[in-house]
């Protein structure tokens, strides 16, 4: 039987031709949007897979969708479409991203380690200020990974290649992964790296050590509003955050408050409350604090596309052949929970 699929992305010219020589495929692609929106039934109503950043609203109308493939890591999109209930599956794009999240990570560590925003403010200035805390060292200090997925674990290969110690908190330990996408030579896939695991219940012994947290979990019914004051009065003053991840994790009001009393030492924040945040909003304004659009996942670098594509490419010819798919979502990840 012949799979129709649905590309809602930009194509990528190799991948397509690699698409269209696999038997038993059709393609059709229609104009991406980044968002959610009405595609008319009659282009969504024969198609098994698709691959996408948002599905349509009206996905009740693809009626003979077995798979979807989206290209985001995070998957709160898929929330309350009953997936599982219609036998659909789903892969995210985990992977995809390591690399320049991981690199956004080790950016802010230094940035925040050595006060950047407060050189520029100097030069801006004009102030010639050489003092002791434009000149700190990361090496030998302590990261915090809440979090080992491959985000996690692609930071972790870099902390470590610079001398930093690493700690991670993770449900159910550090173990190997399988049929989850990863850039070849990033990462840690066999879980190795960490120099010590937390699981559940051991928060507060894990928020204690660190010179650095960074948020590496996805958002979740379980994972929103999961950092709060009792775990950021937990960090050392001379702790730093960071939250490549999603910002509801961290309890907005919490945050605030960590910093305008000095519970922390300052944030690095790429995901957040609102998209745009208001201008007005105080957390601009926070010397300590560096704030970037949601970048760090470069979805307009050339690699972004070469990736996501690579992942459907993989998952088709795995789902035409009745293998395991990489990145498949559970269930209980499709309730959100």
């Amino acid at each position: 039987m012949t799979k129709n699929i649905l590309i809602d992305l930009p194509v990528e010219p190799n991948a397509m031709e690699r698409l269209r020589s696999i038997p038993g495929v059709q393609v059709k692609v229609i104009d991406h949007v980044e968002d959610f929106r009405h595609v008319p039934v009659e282009v969504v109503s024969d198609v098994h897979i698709e691959f996408c950043a948002f599905p349509p609203q009206n996905f009740a109308d693809m009626r003979q969708i077995e798979f979807i493939q989206i290209c985001s890591a995070g998957y709160s999109q898929l929330f309350n479409l009953d997936l599982p209930e219609r036998g659909v599956r789903a892969s995210n794009g985990r992977g995809i991203f390591d690399v320049p999240i991981a690199e956004w990570n080790v950016a802010m560590l230094v940035n925040l380690a050595r006060d950047l925003r407060g050189m520029i403010r100097n030069q801006d200035a004009g102030v010639w200020d050489r003092s002791a805390q434009f000149q700190v060292e990361i090496r030998a200090k302590t990261v915090g990974l809440w979090g080992y997925g491959g985000i996690g674990r692609e930071t972790a290969r870099m902390a470590k290649a610079l001398g930093l110690r690493v700690h991670v908190l993770s449900q159910n330990g550090v173990h190997p992964r399988e049929n989850i996408y990863v850039v070849e030579g990033t990462g840690d896939p066999m879980g190795v790296l960490p120099d010590r695991v937390f699981v559940a219940g051991q928060e507060r012994e894990f928020l204690s050590g660190l010179d650095f947290l960074i948020v590496a979990m996805p958002l979740t019914k379980k994972t929103e509003g999961l950092i709060g004051e009792a775990e950021l009065r937990s960090l050392r003053p001379s702790a730093f955050v960071l939250n490549p991840a999603r910002g509801p994790i961290i309890q907005e009001q919490a945050l605030l408050k960590a910093l305008r009393e000095n519970w922390i030492a300052g944030a690095a924040l790429d995901t957040h409350y609102r998209y745009p945040m208001l201008p007005d909003h105080p957390l601009w304004r926070f010397p300590n604090v560096i704030m970037t659009p949601h970048i760090s996942g470069s979805a307009l670098s050339p690699w972004f596309l070469v990736r996501a594509w690579d992942v459907l490419l993989q998952n088709v010819e795995r789902l035409l052949n009745a293998e395991p798919l990489l990145n498949e979502l559970t269930a209980s990840q499709l309730h959100g929970n």
